[in-house]
């Protein structure tokens, strides 16, 4: 019996979008969803209990890389793992550092054996392998981890891509012997998903899809978008992979992205999302709302008392104004990157929790129509 269940639930008549639900040791979730990014155990300015009460978050990525190099593994297992440490009861995933090691051009070497990379604290000099990445996320505890896998820059010639690509192939067989041949070290199971890549190549995709499909994990990512590519080919790239990963296992589409590259991209039958962009917004400022977009940095918000987000039942878009919010972030206060990055993230999941309810009544497709303009208008 695997550790995690996915149960699809209703399928859009008009497009792939599907609803689901996915169960792990730390609970169940629906599907679509969207998991906000809490790259060194904490999502950026939002308190775990803010992320329940208020976001109602159900899932919070963390990463293999900077968790690896702070804390550091002795404090993680000392601790029990990052879900004891963080104070989160609910699921966890740790991606495996791929990206990570992809962002450090400068300061990495690729080989077969892993990728030997140097710090961006102190400059120290470390090794990920298919292996010790797997033991590193043994450490973490994460009940879904992420198979190591390069992702290639983009534009790449094909021949690289290629190259490339069947590295992350060979990587992933070595991840599965280790993930299949270690235990957990915590009282919750874990579950490995493998990464295709193969850039926005179609063959190359379609290869890597089956590949990854042949392993017979209980979920499978599609890695190596969002990296520069125009946003067609995105959308052209997740309809070739989910067209070639099985209806059966969630599909997890890696960094992207705005609200309206998830809409676009339910509709092609992506289940999970994660990216850094509403935190990291919301801190510089750049609102997403139920109305549209606005940068409430703005002299026009300064004198509206309005409520930040109407469209949301949270307290903190209900509760503070237009006007509040602006006033804190101009004046640098911690407690505006904390609002902005609530109202944020909630949209995100109310987002998906509203395209979960359509595909279940049916009217995914319509809804989607006429919720892209709104929430892409600049106001």
């Amino acid at each position: 019996m695997p550790a995690l269940k996915f149960e699809l639930l209703k399928k859009d008549g008009s497009s792939q979008a599907r609803a689901g639900t996915i169960t792990t040791d730390h609970g169940t979730f629906p599907t679509p969803l969207f998991m906000p990014v809490g790259t060194a155990g904490t999502v950026k300015a939002v308190a775990q209990q803010q992320m329940k009460e208020a976001v109602d978050a159900q899932v919070i990525l963390g990463n293999t890389y900077h968790l690896y190099l702070r804390p550091g593994l002795d404090v993680l297992q000392e601790a029990g793992g990052l879900h004891r440490f963080m104070g989160w009861d609910r699921p966890l995933l740790t991606d495996s550092g791929g990206y990570q090691v992809f962002s450090l051009a400068e300061n990495r070497k690729i080989t077969e054996e892993g990728v030997v990379f140097q710090s961006h604290i102190d400059g120290s000099k470390h090794l990920f392998t298919p292996e010790n990445v797997m033991d590193i996320q043994r450490v973490i505890g994460a009940d879904i981890i992420m198979a190591f896998d390069e992702c290639p820059p983009y534009p790449s010639e094909y021949s690289y891509v290629k190259k490339s690509m069947e590295l992350t192939h060979r990587w992933l067989d070595r991840c599965v012997q280790q993930f299949n041949t270690t235990a957990p070290l915590y009282d919750h199971d874990q579950n490995l998903f493998p990464i295709s890549q193969g850039g926005t190549e179609k063959d190359l995709r379609k290869a890597s899809c089956e590949f990854i499909a042949s392993k017979h994990a209980v979920g499978n990512a599609i890695g190596g978008l969002s990296v520069g590519e125009p946003t067609e080919l995105i959308y052209e790239t997740c309809a070739w992979a989910c067209e070639h990963l099985p209806e059966d296992k969630p599909r997890y589409l890696m960094g992207v992205g705005t609200p309206a590259d998830i809409l676009e991209c339910i509709a092609l039958g992506v289940d999970l999302f994660d990216c850094v962009m509403p935190t990291r917004n919301g801190r510089n400022a750049m609102l997403f709302t139920t109305q549209g977009i606005l940068n409430i940095d703005n002299k026009k918000w300064e004198k509206d008392f309005s409520p930040i987000d109407p469209g949301l039942s949270n307290e903190y878009s209900q509760y503070y104004s237009k006007a509040y919010l602006r006033h804190l972030i101009k004046c640098k206060e911690i407690l505006g990157l904390t609002i902005a990055s609530i109202q944020n993230l909630s949209f995100y999941l109310w987002l998906v929790k509203t395209a979960r309810e359509k595909i279940m009544e049916g009217s995914f497709y319509t809804w989607k129509k006429e919720m892209i303009p709104i929430i892409t208008k600049r106001i």
